[in-house]
């Protein structure tokens, strides 16, 4: 049993968010606001794009290492439907089904939270974004060193390094990338997103003496969106506190006190509808460094109370 932890009592005051999970199978039972869980046990997107393997293997990691967090929202309720696998190597085919899965999310008025899984994940749950708000503009905040704009090789196929690009062939695009990294994409990616008016904001550009230029963009990117959905490819962090990642950043960002301003700052949105965490790679995960950070992250936006 993944969702469980410290019992200090039944009362609500005492409670943990393994208290607040319930198991699910029908859509049907998604009340407004409810935050609900899909894992992406997928990592076949990261094969194709070279990375290390093992992502697929994170969404219960990452379940473990949340459940233990107290509740503060009186209101929370989590319900969990478990996790999407991708089988024969059918890395479309898991895609699909994702976004079926997060379109039925959105219709309940829930708020989509997935565990990945590779960063393939990302273009998966924009498409269930998507096909619920056809009509809508989407501002993606994409949390990450890479921009995952890569145009796709037809021998390999979508990987986890394409979603962006993917999107851009389906129309305009409207993204805000933070925390690249010069050394992490070429001049033919950083090309490709300025001609597809991907904004971003480097990894240089995170300190606490420019938080308010970077709110300022953050907070114009937010008024010209509709809704919004943040996925955070947790290689964007430092070899030290991220060392279970697909692809390892020994000059990433922290967790410190002016991203978590910043990242705050993205959670207090009430356009914020979706969240998922990618690239989590347990067979490389010191003491579980990287799941736990991954599940504070997930926790920041359970504490979140601006939309009750």
């Amino acid at each position: 049993m993944i969702w469980q932890g410290r019992f200090d009592g039944n009362e609500p005051l005492y409670h943990r968010v393994f208290q607040r999970v319930s198991l699910e199978e029908n859509y049907e039972v998604i009340k407004k606001n409810d935050f609900v869980l899909h894992g992406f046990a997928v990592d076949e997107g990261v094969k194709r794009n070279k990375g290390r393997e093992g992502a697929k293997n994170a969404p219960d990691n990452i379940r473990k290492n949340t459940a233990n967090f107290p509740i503060v929202n009186p209101h929370f309720s989590l319900k969990d439907y478990g996790n999407i696998v991708c089988e024969d190597h059918d890395l479309e085919k898991a895609q699909a089904e994702l976004s079926e899965a997060v379109q039925k999310v959105l219709e309940g008025n829930g708020k989509s939270i997935v565990f990945g899984g590779g960063h393939e994940v990302m273009f998966a749950h924009y498409s269930g974004i998507k096909k619920n708000f056809p009509q809508k503009k989407i501002g993606i905040i994409n949390i990450d060193a890479h921009f995952d704009n890569r145009e796709i090789d037809p021998k390999i196929g979508a990987s986890s390094g394409t979603g962006f690009w993917q999107i851009k062939q389906e129309g305009a695009i409207h993204s805000l990338h933070v925390g690249i990294q010069r050394n992490s994409n070429t001049l033919k990616l950083f090309d490709t997103a300025h001609q597809s008016g991907m904004k971003y904001i480097l990894a240089e550009e995170v300190f606490f003496e420019n938080l308010p230029n970077l709110y300022l963009k953050l907070d114009e990117f937010l008024a010209e969106a509709d809704v919004v959905y943040l996925t955070i490819c947790m290689d964007v962090f430092n070899v030290a506190i991220a060392p279970g990642v697909s692809a390892l950043a020994y000059n990433g960002i922290f967790a410190d006190a002016a991203f978590m301003h910043l990242y705050k700052h993205i959670l207090n949105s009430e356009k914020l509808i979706a969240m998922d965490v990618a690239e989590v790679n347990p067979t490389f995960d010191e003491a579980e460094k990287t799941s736990r950070l991954a599940a504070a992250l997930i926790n920041e936006w359970f504490m979140t109370n601006s939309f009750y």
